[in-house]
């Protein structure tokens, strides 16, 4: 795709030395995603045997494909998910990378399919920043409103009932870490008049 996404992610080396996908979607539990600029870096995107680059358009992409903030690049976003984490389940502290990663790998994957998993709720119960699947397709929650979800950005806002049941795309603990206050990064074509990336707690 040509579209230019706005975070990184990583779930381990999937291509061959080719650069061609293998059949494999991860390799490990740990999938974070992270940011595109850090310190100057510069690195290949699919180094031999290594990594492979994953794109998002924004947080609420990546939340809902099972990912969760590098605890490095985004060190500061990862503390906040983590504390709510903590509150979530009731922890003294915040909580801890691999268990995050082992409770979200339960809820994103399908163990027997490898597929995503995924889980009903009635849209009105849901926070800013969840995505759903969506007339074919999936969509962001946003304020009375969902908004559909391209490669290139969200389409205008279209009205659901708010008691409509959902398909909900983003692994249930991350719905309630962000219930709790985690504030994902949006894409700013979900805001109108936006030209930089927003939290969902800050939008207008």
């Amino acid at each position: 795709m040509p579209a230019r996404g706005l975070l990184m992610g990583n779930r381990g080396c999937l291509h061959d030395e080719n650069r061609r996908l293998n059949v494999a979607r991860w390799r490990s539990a740990l999938w974070i995603t992270c940011s595109l600029v850090w310190k100057d870096w510069r690195r290949d995107v699919m180094p031999p045997g290594r990594w492979t680059a994953l794109f998002f358009l924004d947080e609420p992409t990546a939340l809902a494909a099972g990912h969760r903030p590098c605890g490095f690049c985004r060190w500061t976003d990862f503390l906040q998910y983590a504390e709510n984490w903590g509150k979530v389940y009731g922890l003294e502290g915040r909580g801890r990378a691999p268990a995050i990663d082992r409770q979200l790998h339960r809820e994103r994957v399908e163990s027997r399919t490898r597929r995503q998993r995924t889980w009903p709720a009635r849209l009105g119960s849901l926070p800013d920043g969840v995505m759903v699947a969506h007339d074919n397709g999936s969509a962001l929650v946003l304020g009375e409103a969902v908004r559909p979800w391209s490669f290139d950005g969200y389409g205008p806002p279209v009205r659901v009932p708010r008691d409509r049941t959902v398909e909900v795309l983003t692994p249930p603990s991350t719905v309630r870490v962000i219930e709790a206050g985690y504030r994902p990064l949006v894409h700013p074509s979900a805001v109108d008049g936006a030209d930089s990336l927003v939290r969902v707690g800050q939008l207008p």
